[in-house]
């Protein structure tokens, strides 16, 4: 039976989240004139945008499976696009982070670590994967289980990774707290449609 498609799907979803992410980048940017602050207060915004993107990447298959309806249909169509938006939007994380670290090495030396360099690295070398094989023809050049695996793990390794970047702020900030929220909300969704479903489990692998 074939599925009631809005405008904004597919190609379309993701150049229009990609030009806004852009877009509101800028703008915070410009709001500092450029500046270190106005760069940090890009880390944060796509830090966040991120972290949305991800999560509704991360539950589209168990939303679809325990509760299908207009939203959660469409969601899981737009699966696909939703993690490409989410790597936009940590392509702009990273040229951020980068003109953070050249513009003031001091203060970008006081935030970071080599455990960051290294698992951060880990992070965007699974973005840049999952990304290359989002595509029929890359998907097929690696097989069904080299994909599946990949984008298993992929994706378990990004949610413990915001898990840890929101969670170490928390003692700081507990307002970083409710970040968690949507994190533990994906999870729980997609253990419980794993055990509504046990025959689609294949399908939770993005």
């Amino acid at each position: 039976m074939s599925q009631r498609q809005s405008w904004l799907e597919g190609g379309r979803l993701l150049a229009a989240l990609t030009l806004s992410l852009i877009a509101l980048s800028l703008w915070i940017a410009a709001m500092r004139q450029f500046e270190v602050e106005g760069v940090r207060m890009v880390i944060r915004f796509t830090a966040r945008s991120s972290l949305l993107l991800f999560c509704l990447a991360f539950s589209a298959a168990a939303l679809a499976r325990l509760w299908p309806n207009a939203w959660t249909r469409w969601q899981r169509r737009n699966r696909r696009y939703l993690g490409l938006g989410f790597a936009a939007s940590h392509a702009i994380h990273a040229v951020a982070i980068v003109a953070f670290a050249r513009m003031d090495p001091a203060a970008f030396a006081d935030t970071t670590s080599a455990a960051s360099y290294i698992f951060g690295g880990i992070g965007y070398a699974f973005v840049i994967a999952m990304s290359a094989t989002s595509f029929d023809r890359s998907a097929a050049l690696i097989g069904p289980r080299a994909w599946r695996a990949l984008h298993l793990v992929g994706g378990y390794y990004l949610w413990f990774q915001f898990m840890v970047s929101f969670g170490k702020r928390v003692p700081a900030m507990q307002l970083y707290a409710a970040f968690l929220i949507p994190l533990l909300a994906v999870m729980a969704l997609r253990l419980i449609a794993m055990v509504a479903h046990p025959r689609g489990r294949t399908a939770e692998a993005s």
